[in-house]
């Protein structure tokens, strides 16, 4: 299909190739969605099977999330400038490769590699995946183009977790990552025949931050790797030498982003307070949640005895709860403000954390976990599509697309620490991550830490975010930041991905959500 260059033209939503494009781009996302979740369920089967303790375990989730996180918005910038389907179908095209070579994976180590290098297809991918909706339809279409992808995207989503249980119980934990390789070679087939190319003009004009970009990897991965080994370790000099490089890597980073004249993330965004406390609350949330759904399959699994396929359905309430009824916690946060649902959401998250703690071997699910999993989930409703509209609402205009990146990336880095610190604190480490006693009484410490933190969440919001942040006026025939609220239904496992909107995009609420 022909080169565009971010041209007002397009495709009709309701035509063969706006269907076309939606079908690509969900299957896409929704790859890496999946995996974001699938291999939560299989975590104590893949321990088992590879002798991996709880370090190695940490190393399996994080290493996908380490590359992620630090190249998410590397891989939003080469999509400008290459051209966003070719830099998509390459995320593809790594990603399934890396899926490959994890279900093939002889050994802890090698399957702690073939994931970092997934980490690095999804962070080429995961940006695209709405780019190319955004370039490719007509403006009057967009709206309710990016509904779609958002639900489709979103029951990807929410059967993560029960369709990892199904294949690890069924087949074996490597048929979670085999499954990605038909979707992988069709989805790459679908995008060179029927996804037209396009790009920034603009964003050849400066050189790629590669420097910005390294650095932020050596700080994640230095800082993730003393928290996971620490306890193994102690005090030894690889902890320490990581530990030190990692935080110094950190600061050499936003050193660097501030002399930088075309730099990966621009610090001149955080100017803004509102923008600065809602990815303060990101960061709080997303790390509770992080840490849910790390520890909460493998309690089940481990302590209670749950089978996979058990363990994978007992989030699903959470799941369906956002689908359901984010959009409407949109509509709502533009009534009355967001620092009411804000503050709301991550109380109520924390109540959900500390019914979750006194959860014990031999209780029955419909009377413990179900009432602790649809309080927590109420909670997080209230708290996602509230968030991302604050957070864009507070950013300038021009810097919308940065803005939805950086607050993806605040949200991915927040359970990265999570994953790795929450063993730590709660006494996980070693071969005691699969002694059911030792696990039961971590867990429970874990979800008050989750809980302690959601509160922190609450505190900031009712303290830093503006009830009127989203009350802005549309410019004549333009969007508003505020109607991003009702755009996105989902963002379970971090905040939506979202590029700037052009400026001549009427909005219309899509028809999917106007009926939720």
């Amino acid at each position: 299909m022909p080169q565009t260059r971010d041209s007002p033209g397009g495709v009709a939503y309701a035509s063969g190739a706006g269907r076309w494009l939606i079908a690509v781009a969900v299957a896409g996302s929704g790859m890496a969605f999946l995996d974001g979740t699938v291999v939560n369920v299989a975590v104590p089967d893949i321990g088992r099977d590879l002798g991996a303790d709880g370090a190695a375990l940490q190393w399996i989730l994080n290493g996908y999330l380490l590359t992620l996180a630090s190249l998410i918005l590397l891989g939003g910038s080469l999509g400008d400038r290459y051209g966003r389907r070719r830099v998509f179908v390459a995320g593809i095209g790594v990603f399934t490769a890396a899926s490959a070579l994890c279900a093939a994976a002889p050994t802890a180590e090698v399957l702690i590699a073939a994931r970092l290098l997934q980490g690095v297809g999804g962070a080429l991918l995961t940006p695209g995946s709405l780019a190319i909706i955004e370039a490719g339809f007509r403006p009057a279409d967009r709206a309710r183009a990016i509904g779609a992808w958002s639900g489709l995207s979103g029951v990807s989503t929410a059967l993560g977790p029960l369709l990892g249980g199904y294949l690890v119980e069924a087949i074996s934990w490597r048929a979670i990552f085999l499954i990605n390789l038909p979707i992988g070679a069709a989805t790459i087939w679908a995008a060179r025949r029927h996804v037209p190319e396009s790009l920034d003009p603009e964003a050849g004009a400066g050189r790629l931050d590669t420097r910005g970009a390294a650095l932020a990897a050596l700080g994640l991965g230095g800082t993730t790797y003393a928290l996971i080994e620490a306890p193994g370790r102690g005090a030894s000099a690889a902890v320490v030498v990581s530990g030190v490089a990692g935080v110094l890597a950190l600061v050499a980073f936003f050193v660097a982003e501030r002399r930088s004249p075309n730099p990966m993330l621009p610090l001149e965004i955080f100017s803004s307070r509102q923008f600065s406390a809602a990815n303060a609350v990101t960061f709080a949330v997303y790390a509770a949640l992080g840490g849910f759904f790390f520890l909460l399959v493998a309690f089940l699994q481990i302590s209670l005895d749950y089978t996979p396929v058990a363990a994978g359905a007992a989030s699903l309430p959470v799941t369906l709860l956002m689908l359901i009824f984010s959009a409407r916690a949109g509509a709502l946060a533009q009534r009355v403000g967001p620092r009411l649902p804000l503050t709301l959401g991550p109380l109520i998250i924390a109540v959900g954390l500390a019914m979750l703690a006194l959860v014990e071997p031999g209780d029955s699910y419909l009377t413990s976990v179900l009432p602790a999993a649809v309080i927590f989930g109420a909670g997080l409703t209230l708290v996602v599509a509230p968030v991302t509209a604050t957070v864009l609402a507070a950013a300038d205009a021009r810097h919308a697309g940065l803005a939805s990146g950086v607050n993806n990336a605040v949200a991915r880095v927040a359970g990265l620490l999570a994953v790795a610190g929450l063993p730590v604190v709660a006494g996980l480490s070693g071969d005691g991550f699969f002694e059911p006693a030792t696990m039961t009484d971590g867990f429970h410490l874990a979800m008050l830490v989750c809980a302690a933190l959601s509160l922190a969440g609450a505190l900031i919001a009712w303290l830093t975010i503006d009830p009127t942040v989203l009350h802005v006026e549309a410019e004549p025939g333009g969007d508003t930041s505020a109607h991003l609220a009702e755009d996105f239904s989902c963002g379970i496992g971090a905040p939506p991905l979202r590029p700037a909107r052009e400026a001549e995009c009427d909005f219309e609420p899509p028809a999917e959500l106007q009926t939720r």
